[in-house]
This record gives structure tokens, C-alpha cells and sequence, in this order.
């Protein structure tokens, strides 16, 4: 069991990247900053956030637990799915990468989050975690991941907060860094707000190909031993 343990947390890690690493998770959680009331409205928007990325991880975890069964020995397709999951992140990576030159500017809805309340900007986060066709994605191949890794009932939802924390990690720093420190943290904020404006795109397509190596990698290594 431990070995299957600490497998499966590392396993997750190139998984909640994908989540934590995009300018989608982190940008929202910068701007959200700028709202009238920052504090209230950042801390509101990373709740939502962390209960929806629980929630739909949690979803695909019992799905597993239907077509396989949580705690038995992981099947064969559990193997197919991480090349599957692999093959589509490198090619969406590619995809995006393509298309960087048409992706320069924010989306339109990311500048109306800096006007959102806490309620609305809980709301907000939780959406945009079932509404992110990538972060749906990913907590499905994490949640079927954890379900078909052969750990016992109660030690996968240790994996599930596993994952939840390392993905949630990057909307969580500014959120939690402004609750502590305030208004010091404008003038940084503000620049790493231009600089991902600036990036998101590219960054996204390397962060893509990237894991999707990784994962990759993870299914054909299990298929061979």
C-alpha cells in the first residue's frame, strides 16, 4: 500500500498542474482582487473554487468506483486512459499554440470579474470550474485516476484533497497573500496581471504538451511493467 500511495500522489501532481498552471485559474484569481471589496470577494471566489474542483473530482471518483471498483487492483484501460488523456493535452497544447497569435487579449468576461460580490464571485468560481472544458477534464481523469490506482476507501479521498490543494494552490497564493497583507500587494499584483495578459496563451500551450508528456509517459510505462 504505500508504495501504491506515494505512486498515485505523484501521479496527481502533473494533473493538478495543469489546473494550477494555467493562466485561466490564476488570472480570475488576481482580478478578482480589484473588486470593491477584495477581501470578502477573493476569499468567497477561492471557497467556490476549491468545493467545485472537490465536487467534480469527487463525481469521477464514483464513476470509477462503478466500472471498476475502488480499492481492487487497477485494470488494464486505467493505463489506456492516461495515453489517452496524454495524446489529447499534446495535441490541444498544439492546438493552442497555433492559435497564440489570435489569443493575445484576455477574454471579455475576465474583465467583469472585478466587479463581482462574494456571493456572485463564489458562484462564479464554482462555474468556472464545470464551465472550463480543461479543468472538467483533468479532475475527470484525476478522479477515474484515484479510483482505479487500488487504494482503499478511505485513503483516495486523502488523494482527492491531495489534488485539490496542489490544483487550487496558485488561485489560493494571491487570495490568501492579500487576506494577510493588503493593499502592499497592488503594485505586484498589477504586474503579474499585465505580464499573463500578455502570456496566457503561449503559457497555456507549453503547460499543455508539457503534462501531456508526462501523462502520457505514466500510461505506457504502466502498460509495459
Amino acid at each position: 500500500m504505500p508504495g501504491t500511495w506515494g505512486s498515485i500522489l505523484i501521479e496527481l501532481i502533473p494533473l493538478a498542474l495543469v489546473i494550477a498552471l494555467s493562466p485561466l485559474s490564476i488570472i480570475p484569481a488576481v482580478l478578482v482582487l480589484s473588486a470593491a471589496r477584495p477581501r470578502p470577494t477573493g476569499l468567497a471566489f477561492l471557497a467556490g473554487w476549491v468545493l467545485g474542483l472537490a465536487a467534480l473530482t469527487a463525481v469521477f471518483l464514483q464513476l470509477s468506483d462503478l466500472v471498476g471498483g475502488i480499492g481492487t487492483k487497477p485494470p488494464s484501460w486505467a493505463s489506456w486512459l492516461r495515453i489517452v488523456v496524454g495524446v489529447l493535452l499534446i495535441l490541444w497544447g498544439a492546438y493552442r499554440w497555433l492559435k497564440r497569435a489570435s489569443s493575445e487579449h484576455m477574454p471579455g468576461w475576465m474583465t467583469r470579474i472585478s466587479a463581482l460580490t462574494p456571493a456572485k464571485a463564489a458562484a462564479t468560481a464554482a462555474a468556472l470550474t464545470v464551465l472550463n472544458v480543461k479543468v472538467l477534464f483533468i479532475c475527470a481523469a484525476a478522479g477515474l485516476a484515484i479510483g482505479s490506482s487500488g487504494l482503499d476507501t478511505p485513503t483516495v479521498w486523502a488523494a482527492v484533497l491531495w489534488f485539490v490543494l496542489v490544483a487550487a494552490s496558485t488561485v489560493a497564493a494571491p487570495i490568501v497573500a492579500y487576506a494577510i497583507s493588503g493593499e502592499r500587494l497592488d503594485p505586484t499584483l498589477n504586474r503579474v496581471q499585465a505580464w499573463m495578459e500578455r502570456q496566457h496563451a503561449t503559457l497555456i500551450a507549453a503547460i499543455l504538451v508539457v503534462i501531456g508528456l508526462l501523462v502520457l509517459y505514466k500510461g505506457i510505462h504502466a502498460l509495459a511493467g
